[in-house]
């Protein structure tokens, strides 16, 4: 909810309700003017805005919010005259792989962008919340998140093509199939090293290989892959050995120089995974194809013998995932328990969600999967000391929701 705030020295309040859950203050206050540049007469760069916002911990995260402002002042050529009262309360559980973030992110820059009459259609919603975490929080995160925040549909899965940003239609979940979430309490950060070293050495793979970025491109007749997803698991086979298994920054940066990824920084003292991390995006875009349109003909023709093969697809891909050094031991855990279940229980799949090390774990079964489902849960807790959270259903993201006025008379 965003209130504007008119005064001699407009002030940037945000409170959020939900700050005792994760040990940080309620509430962040900062002059608007610490948003602009008076020598430059322009808005601070996204790196001041970033060090503004990590400078205390205990507020850092009001940079997910108020980094709408930032992000509209230097890409949309909005100037805020205006205070900004903006209060955030979420019901999306936050460390748990489950996209809070973006959720925060798309609810403050659509509040924001309508208070102050910017209009936003969803794709650039989401790609300007996108620039929030890359750019002010300074998490290397891609598109998908924010994407889903801002243009899902109730009880659709969302056909995505993150090159860089491009929605492929929507995909009905036949009445046959649940998908369940369960929590790992395993605490996942987007912005944790693993992330950003496994994003890290998919670039280097794909530096190594010789592919350019599609700007880069020579001309529209140019048909070669720029982007690993494009690549085919048989047209990669003969390239892979290619690839290193591991290789230091410090000899990467040496031999191929940069590796042309704006929001990753190399660390020529740490050594990266490069086979497996460019691996896990080609294979992974083919598992997705095939699902889709595996979901597709179920949701079409009514037939569930497909749904073996779609949970087959879903354990490969956390399978993948692991290997590229994205797991953690309670994910992992609830995966081996899905996959037993799978043996006589309608449960057919399960994956790591998000950006992995930890998190919520989706698992894929029956709409009378309930009692399978508490059984994994029992079977987590007796292990581990602790009882999963466990999410089911869907809602509407941002632009379907829409927005609220409250006039106070």
């Amino acid at each position: 909810m965003v209130a504007l705030q008119r005064h001699d020295s407009p002030e940037l309040q945000v409170v959020s309700l939900n700050a005792e859950a994760s040990n940080r203050s309620m509430e962040c206050r900062i002059s608007l003017k610490a948003l602009w540049d008076e020598a430059q007469d322009a808005p601070i760069s996204y790196e001041a805005a970033r060090t503004l916002f990590a400078q205390d911990h205990g507020t850092a995260w009001a940079g997910y919010a108020l980094g709408s402002l930032v992000v509209l002042m230097h890409e949309k050529g909005a100037r805020f005259t205006d205070g900004v009262r903006l209060l955030v309360h979420s019901q999306v559980p936050e460390g748990k792989g489950v996209s809070s973030s973006a959720a925060v992110e798309v609810a403050a820059m659509k509040a924001v962008s309508t208070a102050y009459g910017i209009p936003l259609e969803g794709r650039e919603l989401a790609i300007l919340c996108q620039m929030v975490e890359n750019r002010v929080v300074g998490a290397p995160c891609g598109v998908m998140d924010q994407m889903a925040s801002a243009l899902g549909k109730q009880g659709r899965l969302l056909a995505l093509l993150c090159r860089p940003a491009e929605v492929m239609g929507y995909v009905e979940i036949p009445d046959s199939v649940a998908f369940f979430g369960i929590d790992s309490g395993v605490v996942h950060s987007v912005g944790g090293s693993d992330y950003g070293s496994v994003r890290c050495a998919a670039f280097m793979g794909k530096a190594i290989l010789g592919m350019g970025s599609p700007e880069a491109a020579g001309s529209e007749d140019d048909q070669s892959p720029h982007c690993l997803c494009e690549l085919t698991p048989s047209r990669f086979a003969p390239l892979q050995s290619q690839l290193p298994e591991t290789i230091t920054g410090q000899a990467f940066v040496a031999q191929y120089g940069d590796h042309n990824d704006p929001v990753t920084t190399i660390d020529e003292h740490q050594e990266y995974a490069v086979r497996s991390s460019a691996t896990h995006p080609i294979f992974e875009n083919f598992r997705v194809e095939a699902f889709r349109g595996l979901l597709q003909a179920c949701a079409a023709g009514g037939s569930t013998t497909v749904l073996p093969v779609l949970g087959e697809l879903m354990l490969q891909s956390h399978e993948s995932y692991t290997a590229c050094g994205l797991g953690s031991e309670g994910t992992d855990h609830l995966v081996q328990l899905a996959r037993d279940a799978a043996l006589t229980d309608d449960i057919f799949g399960a994956k790591i969600t998000g950006g992995g090390s930890g998190g919520t774990v989706c698992v894929m079964g029956a709409p009378t999967s309930g009692p399978a489902i508490e059984g994994i849960c029992a079977g987590y807790q007796e292990r581990n000391g602790h009882t999963p959270y466990v999410f089911r259903g869907s809602s509407p993201g941002a632009e379907e929701f829409g927005h609220l006025k409250v006039r106070v008379l």
